[in-house]
């Protein structure tokens, strides 16, 4: 984008909300085709923000000052009423004070109420609940086994490959905060779910790894969706968060609290290691992974969830942890050991046992014998550990989905971000165990009909 500065002499800037002209008397809503502008963006008066196509033709929406975007209020593909804002700018033109929407705007907005209107309850009528569409998000930079090789000339990559099954992952850049990884796996898996925004009546995100102690990300995703009056909340199940999030977000719709729960698991563990420490330091990548659960209605699609399994062994309580919060570590100085710290033999019993038992119990609750399974979608943890899994649980190795090798332990991400790359390939009737084990040891692994 442009390079400009807010910098109108003496004017002070400012944040307000752009409308959508409309481009006929009768017009009344109009449908957005792409944005061209992205959050954090400065445009120049005349640049184009976004392509609109309305009743009468398909044309870019110009910004009528110099400014920065502050916020995208809509989705691409989303139908909006011309009463309702498009965009969030923040602007140093004085003549922006005086500007004034379109007449229907105008009028919508002197009738609004201060308060966010509360949403209507959802009706839960009995339908099964269903997995819709899957978004994902991995950061740019791409490290190697040999770049992390720099702090340790005794081994070499491939030996790092041996033990953990992983050649390369992805790490967030400096700029980067979870909750922004959680918002572009989120506009993905609302797209995919053939659903707008406003659609979402509930956001819950599973993370290790907050913005902030409060509020939570949940909250901040929530308020850059643009979602206002519905629940949203963080939970912290280590690697097995997503899966507990998918748990609650069911509980929620058979309890006619929401309909559509967006559930997302973040996490970024990159900052979070010691160089010095070789049982932690070539496991972790970044990334977000997310997905919308429905009730399913007539011909809406979806990926029917059969059973869910929820548990904790505390025996491992120790043997993955970290003391202080958060995804960052201030200036390294704490008076608690800040980093990730993983017992690895003892973690590696644990976890195999682990992934076993909770595999084995899923299958039986759901009446599905091994040989039923078209795959096995793990956490993935460890290259070791999965193999090791997959010979205790009885249940053929080739049978696992692993890539674990180019993302790393994504943690809670980890799960929705392997669905994203092997769905092409998955038939419908297609029988899955999505399962994992993490701190705590938290496990839990739901039966999934494709």
């Amino acid at each position: 984008m442009s390079e400009l500065k807010l910098s109108h002499k003496d004017a002070v800037s400012f944040k307000m909300p752009l409308y959508l002209p409309a481009q006929g008397a009768s017009e009344t809503e109009a449908t957005i085709v792409e944005w061209r502008v992205a959050e954090g963006d400065r445009f120049r008066k005349g640049e184009a923000l976004v392509q609109v196509d309305s009743a009468k033709s398909v044309y870019d929406f110009e910004a009528p000052c110099d400014g920065l975007v502050i916020r995208r209020l809509h989705l691409e593909g989303e139908t909006l009423p011309l009463t309702e804002p498009i965009v969030e700018i923040e602007t140093a033109d004085p003549a922006m004070r005086d500007w004034i929407p379109p007449a229907a705007a105008v009028e919508h907005s002197a009738s609004r109420i201060e308060a966010a209107p509360a949403a209507p309850s959802p009706t839960y009528r009995g339908e099964p609940i269903a997995l819709l569409g899957f978004g994902g998000y991995l950061p740019k930079r791409l490290v190697t086994n040999d770049e992390l090789l720099e702090e340790f000339p005794e081994i070499d990559a491939e030996y790092v490959y041996q033990v953990t099954g992983i050649r390369k992952r992805r790490w967030a850049a400096e700029d980067e905060k979870p909750s922004d990884m959680a918002y572009q796996a989120a506009l993905e898996a609302i797209r995919r779910s053939a659903m707008a925004a406003k659609d979402i009546d509930a956001v819950i995100v599973a993370t290790t790894t907050p913005d902030v102690a409060m509020p939570s990300t949940a909250a901040i995703l929530q308020d850059r969706l643009n979602l206002q009056s519905i629940p949203s909340f963080d939970l912290n199940a280590a690697c097995s968060g997503w899966l507990y999030a998918i748990s609650m977000a069911q509980g929620m719709i058979l309890s006619g609290t929401a309909r559509n729960v967006l559930t997302v698991g973040v996490d970024m563990q990159s900052r979070l290691l010691d160089r010095s420490d070789r049982g932690a330091y070539f496991l972790f990548g970044d990334g977000a992974g997310a997905t919308v659960v429905s009730a399913m209605s007539p011909g809406s699609g979806g990926h029917r969830i059969h059973n869910v399994v929820l548990g904790a062994d505390t025996r491992g309580l120790h043997l993955a942890r970290r003391s202080e919060p958060g995804y960052t570590v201030q200036n390294g100085q704490c008076d608690s050991d800040p980093w990730i710290r993983i017992d690895g033999p003892a973690l590696f019993r644990s976890a195999t046992e682990n992934f076993a038992d909770v595999i084995s119990r899923a299958l039986s609750r759901s009446g599905w014998k091994s040989e039923n399974i078209r795959w096995i979608i793990p956490h993935q943890a460890n290259g070791r550990i999965l193999k090791a899994a997959a010979k205790r649980s009885h249940v053929g190795f080739d049978r696992f989905y692993l890539n674990v090798d180019h993302v790393g332990n994504t943690s809670s991400a980890s799960i929705p971000l392997a669905i994203i790359e092997m769905e092409e390939g998955l038939q419908p009737g297609d029988k899955l165990v999505l399962c994992s084990v993490g701190a705590g040891l938290t496990t839990a692994a739901i039966t999934v009909e494709w």
